[in-house]
């Protein structure tokens, strides 16, 4: 009997999470998009199974769903979910061909992400009061943010057992639980030893080797570091659009701009793809330029 839609997703869902080891976000992303794709077959074709499903069928649903209020954006990421949800009924041997395999992703337009110079991260970390209680911890946290490049959720669950102060490293738990070590400067482990007097001031600690903790002692919320960071960038008169991701786009930007190595920026970032770090070398072309009035023989 063919598989429904409702099992196939749930499998789908499954297979995400134990064999690819992906995050709920990432999950129920993917899984949204083959939603989309379910929904469109009840409307359209309601004895349809996903098994049934030809490339003309997929390409009349990007049609349909193209032509709504989507974005390119999102209408690639919606591609990229049933490709992948079209292997999985693949290796599965649901289907003896990927009906998706040919499907080609409307073109998107390069969105390059908003970058923090220093002198603007100086700027916001100088308005931090320090004579408030939680001062020094999000001075910590800016400091932590910037220079390791970290995702917010791996700020949020960075314990002390991961800094190695003497090798001057942290590890990092990214995406799918994939361990990386990434450099930490002197800079950051100072504003974490100052902040741990703070913190051990606190009534109660609910998590001992959580780093960032608020005046609760549980730890931080993304909403938090998110009010945290919106706040700093309007006292400090920036206008860009500043999230706790604009730290971790200016880190690795910054690190480009001064000549890093790329493979060695895709290491911090935790990037399973060069790919997807090359978009820092978009943003600021100006040094390359530099580089070659300086030393190319024909400048």
């Amino acid at each position: 009997m063919s598989l429904s839609w409702k099992q196939a997703v749930r499998d789908f869902g499954t297979y995400l999470s134990l064999e690819k080891s992906l995050s709920g976000n990432s999950i129920s992303a993917y899984t949204g998009d083959v939603l989309k794709l379910m929904d469109y077959f009840q409307l359209h074709h309601p004895a349809r199974m996903p098994a049934e499903v030809t490339y003309d069928d997929l390409r009349d649903f990007l049609a349909w769903y193209g032509s709504g209020t989507h974005s390119a954006r999102s209408q690639s990421r919606t591609v990229s979910g049933i490709r992948s949800f079209f292997s999985f009924l693949l290796v599965e041997e649901e289907i003896s061909e990927n009906p998706a395999a040919m499907i080609e992703s409307p073109k998107t337009v390069l969105k390059l992400p908003e970058v923090l110079t220093v002198h603007e991260i100086d700027k916001m970390i100088s308005e931090i009061d320090l004579s408030r209680p939680e001062g020094h911890r999000n001075r910590a946290i800016i400091e932590t943010l910037y220079g390791c490049g970290l995702r917010v959720s791996e700020l949020l669950n960075l314990r002390f057992t991961d800094i190695h102060y003497g090798e001057g490293y942290i590890s990092v738990s990214g995406k799918g639980s994939k361990q990386r070590l990434v450099p930490i400067s002197n800079r950051a482990l100072k504003e974490i030893d100052i902040y741990k007097t703070w913190r051990s001031r606190l009534p109660l600690i609910h998590d001992q080797n959580i780093v960032f903790l608020g005046r609760r002692g549980r730890k931080l919320s993304r909403a938090m570091i998110f009010t945290i960071i919106k706040d700093l960038a309007s006292r400090a008169g920036i206008t860009k659009k500043v999230s706790p991701h604009t730290f971790r786009h200016s880190f690795a930007t910054h690190l480009i701009e001064g000549g890093a190595d790329l493979r060695a920026v895709q290491e911090m970032l935790g990037h399973e793809s060069i790919l997807t770090t090359e978009i820092y070398t978009h943003i600021d072309r100006s040094y390359l330029r530099d580089s070659l009035l300086m030393f190319h023989p024909r400048a």
